[in-house]
């Protein structure tokens, strides 16, 4: 029984590992746009599958294929600001109108990987070899790494948002566009700084995804769902909040599934989710509007 769930608790920390670097980078977008990105688990698909060709079609090894996966997702995300968010700046109907841009963005990446890379399933290898032991439970080298990992990028970004003045002043675009322009801080540069810095976390994800789940033109809708859970659960506009919902929703899934099954836990989870809701609108980890 212990031993059961000790595993538990450490699958728990592995999908609430995924669950934060994926919804980081939408909760990035939003603290700084005040948008939903609804092509963010596309762009975890583009950098899984550049990824993929870089490392293993062409040969040039994971490193230089994660670092391509990357890069793609990041130029992709600043080309969707800049063609497809940016010119409805301003626009009243503005939240409404990027829904439906992103989710063209959404479609169109999905229908050109389906088209470039077919719908074959395809892998990665895995970051590092072998078996890992968390609290007794065994785990692939991998998933471990992805435990350690996840934390230290949110640091780094919260690090980045905090203490450089490039991450400052997109906190300062956030809680005031025009403000911060008066000041000289260039909005436009910083939202689309924003959307690429999102979208290289999206493309990382995607290739660490890639080395635990087939890689298909479809990989990212169901991250998406998930990101989008943990943003709204955890409260709108909060780095930690994201990462305190990450957590919750990771441990509470792993042990729903443990004692309800695979198939019941999504609809207990969306249960909660509005529940929290009802009872805490700005989120689990939200705070009240003054």
């Amino acid at each position: 029984m212990m031993e059961t769930l000790i595993a538990t608790l450490v699958s728990g920390l592995l999908l609430g590992a995924l669950y934060a670097l994926m919804a980081s980078g939408l909760s990035l977008v939003w603290t700084t746009l005040g948008v939903f990105n609804f092509a963010h688990g596309a762009l975890m698909t583009l950098g899984a599958f550049v990824g993929w060709t870089v490392s293993e079609q062409l040969g040039y090894g994971l490193g230089a294929g994660m670092l391509a996966g990357v890069a793609a997702a990041a130029v992709a995300g600043v080309l969707i600001e800049r063609f497809l968010v940016r010119p409805f700046y301003g626009n009243r109907n503005m939240l409404l109108i990027t829904v439906m841009t992103t989710l063209a963005a959404m479609i169109i990446i999905q229908s050109g990987s389906r088209y470039i890379w077919g719908s074959r399933l395809k892998q990665l290898p895995p970051l590092v070899q072998g078996d890992a032991s968390i609290f007794g439970a065994s785990v692939s080298a991998h998933e471990a790494l992805i435990i350690v990992l996840a934390p230290v990028i949110l640091l780094a970004i919260w690090l980045f948002a905090t203490h450089t003045r490039v991450g400052r002043s997109m906190r300062a675009v956030g809680q005031n566009p025009d403000a911060a322009s008066l000041i000289g801080i260039n909005v436009s540069t910083a939202f689309a700084l924003a959307f690429g810095l999102s979208a290289a976390l999206a493309g990382l994800t995607g290739v660490l995804l890639g080395s635990i789940r087939f890689i298909t033109p479809t990989l990212g809708v169901e991250p998406l769902l998930k990101a989008m859970i943990v943003v709204i659960f955890g409260g709108l506009g909060s780095l930690g909040a994201t990462a305190g919902a990450a957590l919750v929703i990771g441990l509470v899934e792993a042990f729903l599934i443990l004692v309800l099954g695979l198939y019941w836990t999504p609809s207990v989870l969306f249960v909660l989710l509005i529940l929290v809701l009802v009872l805490r609108p700005n989120g689990l980890f939200g705070r009240a509007a003054a």
